[in-house]
């Protein structure tokens, strides 16, 4: 059975950015996080951590739970399709 990927949670991030206007470094300023991080979280090479599920929520983009949920759904994507190919 073919499994639908889930978008890594940078891509969500980087939606809202565009929707608001937001440079990389206007948006890294606001949640009060060096921009390189943010970048990393965008570009799907780093994780949604918990201080950054915070920021986002402290900026109105839904709760720190729901970008909690959409990483851990982005990771266990990640490990079938990686046990899958094994």
């Amino acid at each position: 059975m073919a499994m639908c990927a889930p978008a890594h949670p940078g891509e969500l991030i980087r939606d809202n950015m565009t929707a608001v206007g937001w440079s990389v470094a206007e948006c890294a300023k606001r949640l009060q996080i060096a921009a390189e991080a943010l970048d990393d979280v965008l570009a799907g090479r780093a994780h949604v951590s918990p201080r950054i599920a915070l920021a986002l929520e402290h900026v109105g983009w839904s709760t720190a739970e729901f970008w909690a949920r959409v990483q851990a759904g982005y990771d266990l994507a990640e490990e079938r399709r990686r046990q899958s190919a094994a």
